[in-house]
């Protein structure tokens, strides 16, 4: 059975928002709110909830608010460190700005804003993303620059003024090695993270059009996930990162696509439409296994973020804000469910032998001497061999 539930009952001028992965399985998320809505003064806000496994919803106040300076304008975009103690917010005015998440849940938590000198005065960036192993920040324009440095040292791989007409998208490989971009006008291109070289183009073909573009995350299967539109038709297209060539497609959704993501252990993708409507299906047989219909009802999902350890989706609106779903997929074995498992089946095989040994004669048929009897054998270690069998070898006991 589906279960969906909102976070809380009001709704903000939500833009977009993130999970931030803690130690020991525990996740945080990160909202982000523009300054305005329908005549509100607010200032923009970024605020940090705690998440609550069984229950499946947000903290209904936020353990953590900052609030942007109007200077600064609104946030546009979020990206999280892997970490989870440092993410960065592109705003509408002031370029990008770098924010240190301190302290914990029991001891408070503050957001610093830091120093981001290379993205200070850099203009609207409409995405960002970290690498997967946290050693590279990328951001893209709505310029259409490209920009790739280092992390934490902040120093310049790239910066590719024209890189495409305006970025539209971006994501990591697993092995941090690739970058793929997406521009407005439907092309896409792959790039060399550790030193921007660009690798290939992925041009548009006919009446296809690309949009978003995901990496694999399993570790197994080396592909690129592709948000496209075939006519009127949007499809999902699948790409060997070897060869960067076209493996096939499949329809996931009914209508196009406005974001995308893939879980962390790389098991199921996710596409959020621009109806409101989310899709979940199984990587490895492309089959959808979570459907909710107008989630967000007629309006376009901003953004959309697997759960890191749990079968949860946050998703965001500007009309209904943050909601947090749990997904109808199948449930997975825990890992002290295996060792349970694994110890009782070392008890059966243990009793089983136990009881063949002790019925092997009979189920052989093997004829017994005049004098020779079987030696008892006992599962706790008590000896059964008699003191005059010890007396027959001469053992003192």
């Amino acid at each position: 059975m589906e279960t969906e539930e909102a976070s809380r009952g009001e709704s903000g001028y939500v833009v977009c928002g993130s999970w931030i992965r803690r130690p020991k399985k525990v996740n945080w998320a990160i909202i982000a709110k523009a300054a305005k809505r329908r005549g509100s003064s607010s200032p923009p806000l970024l605020n940090i909830y705690s998440f609550d496994p069984i229950t499946t919803s947000l903290s209904s106040s936020p353990l953590s608010t900052h609030a942007l300076n109007e200077s600064d304008g609104d946030p546009v975009a979020i990206s999280v460190h892997p970490g989870g103690d440092y993410f960065v917010c592109s705003t509408s005015k002031g370029g990008c700005k770098l924010f240190e998440i301190a302290g914990g849940a029991t001891t408070g938590i503050t957001i610093l804003e830091k120093e981001l000198p290379p993205l200070q005065n850099a203009g609207l960036q409409k995405c960002m993303a970290f690498s997967f192993d946290g050693s590279k920040l990328a951001v893209g324009g709505v310029d259409g620059c490209l920009r790739i440095m280092d992390w934490p040292n902040l120093s310049v791989i790239l910066e590719e003024p024209k890189a495409h007409k305006s970025i539209r998208d971006m994501d990591f490989s697993l092995d941090s090695e690739f970058l793929a971009t997406t521009s407005i006008d439907g092309s896409a291109r792959i790039w060399k993270a550790e030193d921007g070289f660009p690798l290939s183009t992925l041009e548009r073909s006919g009446n296809s059009c690309i949009s978003i573009y995901m990496f694999s995350k399993d570790g197994t299967k080396p592909f690129l996930f592709c948000a496209a539109q075939r006519g009127d038709v949007p499809v999902v297209n699948v790409y060997d990162i070897s060869t960067w060539k076209k493996l096939g497609f499949k329809k996931l959704s009914r209508k196009s696509a406005s974001t995308m993501a893939v879980s962390l252990d790389g098991k199921y993708i996710a596409l959020g439409g621009k109806d409101g409507d989310i899709s979940i299906a199984e990587v490895k047989t492309m089959e959808i296994y979570h459907y909710s219909k107008r989630l967000h009802l007629g309006q376009t999902i901003a953004s959309l973020e697997f759960c890191p350890s749990e079968r949860v989706m946050l998703t965001t609106s500007s009309e209904w804000g943050e909601m947090v779903t749990k997904l109808t997929v199948p449930k997975e074995w825990k890992e002290w469910q295996i060792y349970a498992l694994l110890f009782c089946l070392f008890l059966a095989s243990v009793v089983l032998a136990y009881v063949f040994f002790e019925n092997s004669d009979s189920f052989w048929k093997l004829p017994m001497g005049k004098d020779q009897r079987r030696p008892k054998i006992s599962l706790f270690g008590d000896s059964s061999t008699s003191t005059k069998d010890h007396n027959r070898w001469n053992l003192d006991l």
